[in-house]
């Protein structure tokens, strides 16, 4: 007999969005809420009440949430399709038509079925044995166990080392200063992402599921074993409330983007926000740092490599040794100013470093105290807690004065000093005492129930700050740590990674996890940020990496006191030169992927299963990625080779190599050339990329001229789309002010036929022509709006 079959669990009441029920014995309502055709949601509900009544991560295709959250039971945003409710002696059915639970009375044990070919087919199920923990059976936290199929694939739960699939992992669900961990093994890092998705290699079925928690936990998938139970997993949270979306789409892509949609929108950011970000914590922390600063513009105009912004680290606001949020040292930077004014005018924006934590000697320290602004330890005292230099406290955001504190000194501090964006950095909130407490907008809350929201909250905070204060652009903000709905806000990167060679390998695994997960604009330091200097080798390969990555950013605090620089290899500046220079070149590529993510939820980053889902051979571990539409990304991850394998999905028109044009046939392997200046790239075939033509310098990075590589296919008959976007590249009304241009190629035995279709909204396009330039093996005739061009001549957009 299962020990939880004395949970009976009976039919309350049948609402438009969900339905409800009760066990006396457990001490629990149970709702399962209708969402969506293909999403449904189960919800756990003590007799006291929920112990988080609001949530920060749901925002189904929106751009933001209140601050004090979003009421748990609302369903704004969801369809909420009609749904049928049966039921007989032993169990409940709800279903739609494509979806389908049923639940055993006795432990409210679920199983989970899917419309295929007309016949409903299992897919997932509940622990038969126990899988609720409703009155400390399973010990003191909230426990959701599944069934574990010994062949399934594990992907996602958003920033983690090690391979793609988390199949016999256990993973911390907690936010931590990682700083120089190992890319392959450390676990947890910086982010709170609990979200998976299941694959079944067998019946090549997906669906994820999101527990919607902000409490430290852990996912077991499939690590640990138990002679009383079958295989299984589980999710596990120290407090709050088991509140989990089954989520369901066609493909793998589809659930991510399910996912996506449902946590919120992907935030636009501004076209400069593409380049080169340079930065290393060196240059702020030396006593003459608005020199090393200012001279960095020097270096770039001198070695002539492309810039857009700096990253600002925190030893601008630094007291002797220690760092102080909100404080310019003025004998470091004199006139912080004339230093944003002077990069502005060289084209370059600053981001300026900014913590959450106020170390005990910070200037405001006491009146934020007497204020009440600071998370307490639950004994009616400001918690302290281990921060950099020593012991500090850390702003409660969830106070609705300490919010408006915090925007109040981002626009006077930062902003009115010429300051352009924020870093939000260090905002794990390491706190580890269970009894502190914030003020959760005047419900007092434990500190650790929200945990993960706080990260959320001030780069929410930031972000009205940078809206507030420049209403007509577009914010632009980082946040190293973060959860579901980060993407509404900021773009991240993974942390404080270590220089080794593995690190590129398995950084790409893990970004790529945030891809699976929903975030989207991510990247990580190139060269590696703590450890020893990269040798040139691999400074170069990291480089060639980066460069293909949403976020380009240079960044160091080597052990030797060295800087990762694009000059740091005498040698290799040309090369490194060139491939900043390839990186620019696609900024129209690079931007119109941002629209799509921001309008249909489409990743950036993939791995190549997620667009050739039914080729096996792209489920095979491997070290390539996806970067937008076009390109298959094979980064040299290992020393010493001149080479790289390469493996081209099945696609119907095969691929080139982007280089030198050679058509590549699908569904095979083929060895690209690896040299200093080129990241080993294939590109799909049908491909239309859209470039920026002009011959930028550091002194001319304002120049723009459109154009477009063509990669037609080299069978006949084969057609293709690709929809450019067009803006400003700053303004905050991108929505209502922008073009798109619909390109269309079709290729027959003799010819290459584009065609354009021009939409303007409120944007008028800057040009009426563009260079059309095919791939170099091509001998077929150009044919653009219908008249012959030479490729690499102008062709009339129309």
């Amino acid at each position: 007999m299962n020990i939880q079959e004395k949970y009976q669990f009976l039919l309350i009441d049948k609402e438009k969005d969900y339905v409800h029920f009760n066990c006396k014995e457990a001490h629990v309502h149970a709702y399962v809420f209708v969402l969506e055709d293909n999403i449904f949601r189960v919800l756990l509900e003590r007799d006291g009440g929920l112990e988080l009544p609001v949530t920060w991560s749901i925002a189904p295709g929106s751009d933001d949430v209140e601050v004090q959250g979003r009421p748990r039971m609302s369903t704004e945003g969801f369809t909420c399709p009609p749904f049928d409710l049966e039921e007989t002696n032993e169990q409940f059915a709800i279903y739609t038509g494509s979806l389908k639970v049923i639940i055993n009375k006795k432990g409210l044990r679920m199983t989970w079925y899917t419309m295929s070919d007309g016949e409903w087919r299992l897919f997932t199920s509940d622990r038969q044995t126990q899988a609720y923990n409703f009155n400390g059976e399973l010990g003191s936290s909230l426990k959701h166990y599944l069934k574990r199929d010994i062949h399934e694939q594990y992907y996602g739960l958003g920033e983690r080392t090690g391979e793609l699939n988390r199949h016999h992992g256990r993973f911390r669900n907690i936010t931590i200063d990682a700083m120089g961990y190992d890319a392959q093994f450390s676990d947890p890092l910086y982010k709170h992402i609990p979200f998976y998705i299941t694959r079944n290699p067998k019946t090549a079925f997906s669906y994820g599921l999101f527990y919607d928690n902000l409490a430290p936990g852990y996912f077991d998938l499939g690590r640990e074993l138990d002679n009383y139970h079958n295989l299984y997993r589980y999710f596990e949270a120290e407090s709050g409330d088991l509140d989990y979306y089954m989520i369901v789409g066609e493909t793998v892509l589809d659930t991510v983007k399910l996912y996506s949609w449902m946590t919120g929108n992907t935030v636009l950011p501004p076209k400069w926000s593409i380049g080169y970000s340079g930065s290393t914590m060196s240059y702020t922390d030396a006593p003459n740092a608005q020199e090393q600063v200012a001279e960095f513009i020097d270096l770039c105009e001198e070695h002539d490599i492309l810039c857009d912004s700096f990253q600002l680290s925190s030893g601008y606001t630094s007291i002797e040794d220690k760092r102080f949020v909100f404080h310019w040292n003025k004998e470091k930077f004199p006139e912080p100013k004339k230093l944003a004014a002077d990069f502005l005018e060289k084209g370059l924006r600053l981001a300026a470093n900014i913590k959450p934590a106020f170390l005990a000697g910070h200037p405001k320290y006491e009146e934020l105290k007497q204020s009440g602004y600071f998370i307490e330890d639950g004994k009616g005292d400001t918690e302290k807690a281990q921060f950099w230099d020593g012991g500090g406290s850390y702003l409660d955001f969830t106070n609705k004065e300490a919010y408006d504190w915090w925007k109040s000194q981002v626009k006077e501090q930062l902003l009115e000093y010429g300051i352009t964006s924020t870093w939000n950095d260090n905002n794990e909130y390491e706190i580890w005492n269970k009894q502190a407490v914030v003020n959760g907008f005047g419900n007092e809350l434990p500190f650790q129930t929200i945990r993960a929201v706080f990260p959320l909250l001030m780069m929410k905070a930031s972000f009205e700050a940078q809206t507030e204060f420049q209403q007509t652009e577009r914010p632009f903000l980082i946040s190293r740590s973060g959860g579901p709905g980060m993407q509404r806000y900021v773009q991240t990167w993974t942390g404080d990674n270590r220089t080794e060679w593995k690190t590129i390998r398995y950084n790409n695994k893990t970004g790529l996890g945030l891809s699976l997960s929903g975030i989207y604009n991510y990247g990580h330091d190139v060269g590696g940020f703590a450890g020893p200097k990269p040798e040139q080798e691999l400074f170069v390969r990291w480089v060639q990496n980066g460069i293909f990555h949403p976020r380009f950013t240079i960044h160091s605090w080597n052990e030797d006191e060295t800087v990762n620089e694009p000059w740091m290899y005498p040698e290799a500046t040309t090369a490194i030169r060139k491939l900043i220079q390839l990186r620019s070149m696609l900024t129209p590529y690079w931007y119109t992927a941002f629209y799509q993510a921001r309008t249909t939820y489409e990743p950036i980053m993939k791995p190549t299963f997620l667009d050739f889902e039914e080729d096996l051979r792209t489920w095979e571990d491997n070290d390539d990625f996806l970067a937008g539409p076009a390109f298959l990304v094979a980064s040299v991850v290992e020393k010493g080779v001149s080479e790289r394998q390469v493996y081209a999905p099945k696609h119907e028109g095969g691929w080139f190599d982007f280089y030198r044009g050679t058509a590549v046939e699908p569904g095979s392997d083929v060895y690209l050339p690896a040299p200093d200046d080129e990241t080993p790239l294939l590109v799909k075939a049908g491909s239309i990329i859209p470039i920026n033509t002009a011959e930028r310098t550091f002194k001319n990075k304002d120049q723009d001229e459109r154009g477009f590589l063509l990669f037609p296919a080299t069978s006949s008959g084969y057609e293709s789309e690709y929809t450019l976007y067009e803006d400003d590249g700053i303004s905050a009304n991108w929505e209502k002010k922008h073009a798109l241009i619909h390109l269309k190629m079709v290729t027959t035995s003799e010819a290459i036929l584009v065609t354009t279709d021009v939409q303007e909204s409120g944007f008028f396009l800057p040009y009426n022509e563009a260079i059309f330039k095919v791939v170099p093996t091509e001998t077929r005739k150009l044919i653009v709006n219908g008249l012959e061009i030479r490729s690499g001549e102008k062709g009339v957009i129309q």
